[in-house]
């Protein structure tokens, strides 16, 4: 998925910068809804119940806005993922707070790989069409246990550069911006991912 921001997008990071609280609003509009999926996808079971993702990136967009004249200054990452960086940060702070709270021996795990039941059933179903032949439904159906499985199996950089690639649909600049590599990095990571899960469910080498 491209960066919205080009023709009238960069007209409105322009006015935005000037101080346009019009600009401001509707530039920030253009990623309500892609960022609040990306947050979805990432809340627990437990969270889901306390937090709504709709409120997560309206306090991005909070902060985001006290913080546009530094980054038009500065510009240290394309505007997208300046943003959801913004918003995983609100995320995670808020994440952090409850986990606090939650006595669980699983919080230090929960911290290091947020994804909701939600979330893991797409990213199954993403993988196991990338992964499987082209046989049938049912083939489908019988193999995202053994998928789920294998997921769950890899480490946590590989699971999480296929959640950006398969959940949030980005692109691999986006990606390498969103974790602070190299883009050569982030095709590396993924293709391992993906042998990984081939090994781990038993296939051969393609």
């Amino acid at each position: 998925m491209a960066d919205p921001v080009d023709g009238h997008s960069e007209q409105l990071v322009g006015a935005a910068a000037e101080g346009g609280a019009d600009a401001i609003g509707e530039l920030l509009e253009t990623y309500r809804e892609r960022l609040r999926k990306m947050v979805a996808v990432r809340i627990d079971p437990w969270l889901s119940a306390r937090l709504d993702p709709s409120d997560v990136v309206q306090e991005a967009f909070v902060e985001a806005a006290k913080r546009l004249p530094e980054y038009m200054r500065t510009t240290p990452l394309p505007f997208y993922p300046w943003l959801r960086q913004l918003t995983w940060e609100q995320f995670m702070h808020i994440r952090v707070h409850q986990l606090a709270e939650k006595r669980s021996p699983l919080r230090e795990e929960a911290l290091n790989t947020p994804l909701s039941e939600s979330g893991m059933a797409r990213l199954v179903d993403q993988v196991a069409a990338v992964e499987s032949s082209p046989s049938g439904h049912a083939v489908h159906e019988e193999a995202r246990e053994r998928v789920r499985d294998a997921i769950g199996q890899l480490e946590q950089h590989d699971r999480e550069v296929l959640i950006l690639r398969y959940l949030e649909q980005l692109e691999t600049r986006e990606i390498a911006a969103a974790l602070g590599i190299r883009e050569g990095a982030v095709r590396m990571r993924h293709l391992r991912a993906l042998e990984r899960l081939r090994v781990s469910l038993g296939k051969d080498e393609t």
